[in-house]
């Protein structure tokens, strides 16, 4: 029996009435000192009916607060850490989660997921009783998953798909294909809402586009990522590294020519001053930086 079910047959037994079964079942002890919290006692006092009501009435409050109990166990035990997230017939929990362009911002989810955005992203996130589901919808996010085998949870990021149960990774929404890094544990990664895929394990990154994912390629997941100002990649072309400095802070960088806009790039860059760095990169790759009031633009260099 999961941690979940036991809590949820803990909780039926505490609002029994007196026909469910003599012997308590495991947890029920700390079902039931939430029952007799005086602060829940005098909420539900509070939303209950003034008057003197009929006995149909009297059923329907009883029913109602019956309701209430649940949502304030489900609420209570998240809160107390008494096995975490869960209800007996819980609604879906939905959230949008937006940063704007120079913003990061950390978001922790109802059943213990966690997320960090990045600069200029959008996540869209579904919470059901069986299982998890959240949208990239553009910009960058790393996620870190709280394993429950009862609800698995998938990112849809374009037209690939991550499934998870539990584990850590990065997604970012690219020009034209999408890219991800498995930091712990091992995802699923292929075509949204169909089979095959390749296995993403830990310490390993993929890129899907025309609707296939690469081989994975080793990384090294002990660095510091963005999240710290770093970027550690290979075949980076010169637009995606443009478009990750434009989440930051900072001036705004048009995107380059087309002679030079697929240039490759490899290796591991500072991304907290973009000037020095294009100017650097421009200096090895042929290509000058010109300063145009806060916008930057890369002109690529006379032969």
């Amino acid at each position: 029996m999961t941690a979940r079910s036991t809590l949820i047959d803990a909780a039926r037994w505490a609002l029994h009435d007196g026909d469910g079964p003599a012997k308590p079942p495991p947890r029920a002890a700390d079902i039931q000192a939430t029952l007799d919290d005086p602060a829940l006692a005098e909420a539900l006092e509070r939303s209950a009916a003034i008057g003197r009501l009929s006995d149909g009435d009297i059923r329907a409050t009883r029913a109602r607060r019956r309701g209430g109990v649940m949502l304030g166990l489900a609420l209570l035990v998240s809160a107390s850490g008494i096995g975490g997230w869960f209800a007996l017939d819980p609604a879906p929990v939905v959230g949008r989660y937006e940063t704007a362009r120079g913003e990061q911002r950390d978001v922790r989810l109802a059943d213990g997921s966690t997320l960090h955005l990045n600069g200029a992203t959008r996540v869209d996130v579904r919470l059901d009783g069986d299982r998890r589901f959240a949208t990239l919808g553009y910009g960058e996010a790393y996620f870190d998953v709280a394993h429950d085998a009862d609800r698995p949870f998938a990112v849809r990021a374009g037209a690939s798909e991550i499934r998870v149960l539990g584990t850590a990774f990065d997604v970012e929404m690219a020009r034209g294909e999408v890219k991800l890094a498995v930091y712990r544990g091992k995802v699923r990664f292929g075509g949204a809402g169909a089979g095959g895929g390749v296995d993403v394990p830990a310490g390993w990154r993929s890129r899907f586009g025309n609707g296939t994912a690469a081989a994975p390629k080793r990384f090294d997941a002990t660095r510091e990522d963005w999240r710290r100002g770093w970027l550690d990649t290979d075949d980076l072309r010169l637009t995606e590294l443009i478009d990750a400095l434009n989440r930051r802070d900072g001036p705004i960088i048009m995107d380059p020519p087309r002679a030079i806009a697929n240039l490759k790039l490899s290796g591991r860059f500072r991304t907290d001053n973009p000037r020095v760095l294009l100017s650097a990169i421009g200096n090895a790759y042929g290509f000058d930086l010109v300063v145009e009031g806060n916008k930057l633009r890369l002109v690529a260099t006379a032969e």
